[in-house]
């Protein structure tokens, strides 16, 4: 299966609390930009999108959702924000990937748990960094709970 992990776009940087900060206009295009990049990886199907509940991890899916395949099933997941737990989000993956057998899953989160999550998914991994926007994509086998990191990619611009 294939697991792509997101950092949101780039985002203002003050609001009335973190969570409720908005993206930019600059970060609603890269993203848009990246879902256009991202669709060719799909074979007309995305079974599955987990993002943080906070405003520009929504807003940044927002972006994307018109330029993917209509998801199976989309979610807000409270434990994908900023200081999640990589290690217990690695762990809820391996055990719905186990269940529900997802040919893909997208995962719209935020700094840092996007490079920590990586390398939980990916062993021996240095946590890479994320730039808004990036996306990394693995493919996870999850007979073994191991994945590989296939590529890395930033939004031009």
């Amino acid at each position: 299966m294939r697991i792509y992990i997101m950092r949101h776009g780039e985002a203002q940087h003050f609001a009335a609390s973190d969570a409720e900060r908005p993206l930019t206009d600059r970060g609603a295009a890269l993203s848009e930009q990246m879902a256009v990049q991202l669709a060719g990886q799909f074979d007309n199907d995305l079974d599955m999108v987990w993002v943080s509940p906070y405003l520009r991890a929504q807003q940044t899916w927002q972006a994307m959702a018109s330029h993917l395949p209509t998801p199976k099933r989309v979610m807000t997941v409270d434990e994908i924000t900023p200081y999640g737990d990589a290690d217990d989000i690695a762990s809820y993956i391996k055990a719905v990937v186990s269940v529900e057998q997802p040919a893909n899953l997208l995962v719209v989160s935020h700094l840092p748990l996007v490079g920590y999550l990586t390398s939980e998914l990916v062993p021996g991994l240095q946590p890479p960094m994320f730039i808004t926007s990036s996306i990394a994509a693995i493919d996870y086998q999850p007979d073994s709970g191991n994945g590989e990191l296939l590529w890395h990619a930033n939004p031009e611009g």
